[in-house]
C-alpha cells in the first residue's frame, strides 16, 4: 500500500515537532525515518499510525484521505521498541491474540488461527518455543514474536519503532539482516524508526533524515551518504571532520592553511567555508620539512601530532592534534582533534608511533558555503 504524506505539521505546546512534512512512500518500500533524538521521527510515525493527529496536513493510504481514520480502521501493525508482550501468555496466544480479538464476523475458527500462528511461528523462525512464555525468551526472540503478533492481522503496513534499540549490538545487527530477509519475502510497506545511522543504512530502500522536525534528505542509502544535501546530513551519517575557512581565488582556504580545490568556490569569493571530510578520506604520511606544501609551495595537508592510537580489527583509527592547537596531546579535546583512519596493516608497516608528527590530507572533502553553519 502506497502513503502520501502531505504538509503535515504539529505541536506539543511550544514544541514544534514537525513543520510541512512531504513525503511518499510506494507500496511494497522499507522505509527508515532517520534522526536524532526529538527531531519528530516517532511522531511522524505515530500520525501515519493514527495515534496522534496531525495539527495541519493530511495522510493518504493508496490514494485515500486517512487523516481522520481511527487507527483500528487503518490496518497497520506496530512493533515497539520493548516488545509489548503479554507476560501471562504463551508465544502461542501472543502471536494468536490479534486474531482472536477480531469482531465475531471476521474472527477465523480457532483451526484456521492455529494454523496461521505456527505458519508465522515458522515464519520468524521460532515454531519451536510456541509454548514458552515471554520471560523464557532472549531479547532477539522476543522482537521476533512480536514481529510475528504484528504480521498475525495481515497488515497493510507495518511500523517499527526503534525495534532493535533494547538490545546488545550483536543481536540488533543479526535482527535487522533478519528484518531485511523478512521484508523481500513479504513486501508489506514498512516504516521503521531509527536513530541508528548504521541500521537505516543497511536495512532501508530508502532512508529519510529528519532533523527539527523538517525532512532534510532522502534517498537510497547510497545517495545519502555520498552526496549528503547538507552539513547536517553529513554530520550526522557517520563520523566527519569539520574545517573551516573562506573562498578566495576560485579555491577554498582553511583556518589552518590548507588549501582545497572546490567547484563549490567559482564565483563565491570571500564566502565562509565548511569543509567536511570522512576520516578514511584523509591520507596520512610522516611529516618531514616541506612535504605539506604542493608543487606552487602552498599548503596541501595539516601537519599533526599523533596523539592517540586505537587499533582493533582491521582498522586504526587515529586521532591527531594539529599543529598550532593550543592543545597536548594529554589535554585533547574532541573539538580540536582530527580523526582518521587508516588499515591497521598500513599502521603496523609504517611503525607509527603516538607522539609522531605526521601529515593528514584529504583526498575528498564536501564544502558548504555562507548559510552552511556547522554540526
Amino acid at each position: 500500500m502506497s502513503i502520501e504524506i502531505r504538509n503535515v505539521s504539529k505541536r506539543f505546546g511550544g514544541f514544534q515537532a514537525l513543520q510541512g512534512v512531504n513525503l511518499d512512500i510506494r507500496s511494497g518500500e522499507l522505509i527508515a525515518l532517520l534522526g536524532p533524538s526529538g527531531c519528530g521521527k516517532t511522531t511522524l510515525l505515530r500520525i501515519i499510525a493514527g495515534l496522534e493527529t496531525p495539527d495541519a496536513g493530511s495522510i493518504h493510504f493508496a490514494g485515500a484521505d486517512t487523516t481522520d481514520v481511527h487507527v483500528r480502521e487503518r490496518g497497520v501493525g506496530f512493533v515497539f521498541q520493548h516488545y509489548a508482550l503479554f507476560r501471562h501468555m504463551t508465544v502461542f496466544d501472543n502471536v494468536a491474540f490479534g486474531l482472536r480479538m477480531k469482531p465475531r464476523k471476521e474472527r477465523p475458527a480457532e483451526s484456521v488461527i492455529r494454523q496461521k500462528v505456527m505458519d508465522l511461528l515458522k515464519l520468524v523462525q521460532l515454531d519451536w518455543i510456541a509454548d514458552r512464555y515471554p520471560s523464557q525468551l532472549s531479547g532477539g526472540q522476543r522482537q521476533r514474536i512480536a514481529l510475528a503478533r504484528a504480521l498475525a492481522v495481515a497488515p497493510q503496513v507495518l511500523l517499527l519503532d526503534e525495534p532493535f534499540g533494547a538490545l546488545d549490538a550483536k543481536v540488533r545487527k543479526e535482527l535487522r539482516r533478519w528484518l531485511r530477509r523478512l521484508h523481500d519475502e513479504l513486501h508489506v510497506t514498512s516504516i521503521f524508526v531509527t536513530h541508528d545511522q548504521e541500521e537505516a543504512l543497511e536495512v532501508a530502500d530508502r532512508v529519510v533524515v529528519i532533523n527539527q522536525g523538517r525532512i532534510e534528505q532522502e534517498g537510497t542509502p547510497r545517495e545519502v551518504w555520498d552526496n549528503p544535501a547538507s552539513p547536517f546530513v553529513y554530520g550526522f551519517l557517520g563520523d566527519v571532520n569539520l574545517f573551516k575557512g573562506r573562498a578566495a581565488g576560485g579555491r577554498i582556504h582553511l583556518d589552518d592553511g590548507m588549501q582545497l580545490d572546490s567547484s563549490e568556490a567559482a564565483g563565491a569569493e570571500g564566502s565562509a567555508a565548511f569543509a567536511y571530510v570522512r576520516p578514511h578520506d584523509l591520507d596520512v604520511q610522516r611529516y618531514s620539512p616541506g612535504q605539506a606544501l604542493d608543487a606552487e609551495g602552498r599548503p596541501s595537508g595539516i601537519v599533526a601530532q599523533l596523539a592517540r592510537a586505537i587499533v582493533v580489527g582491521p582498522i586504526a583509527r587515529l586521532e591527531l592534534i594539529p599543529e598550532g592547537s593550543h592543545q597536548s596531546a594529554d589535554n585533547a579535546q574532541s573539538d580540536a582533534l582530527i580523526e582518521a583512519q587508516i588499515p591497521a596493516q598500513q599502521f603496523h608497516d609504517m611503525g607509527l608511533r603516538e607522539g609522531e608528527t605526521l601529515v593528514v590530507t584529504p583526498r575528498r572533502a564536501k564544502v558548504f558555503l555562507d548559510q552552511a553553519a556547522g554540526i
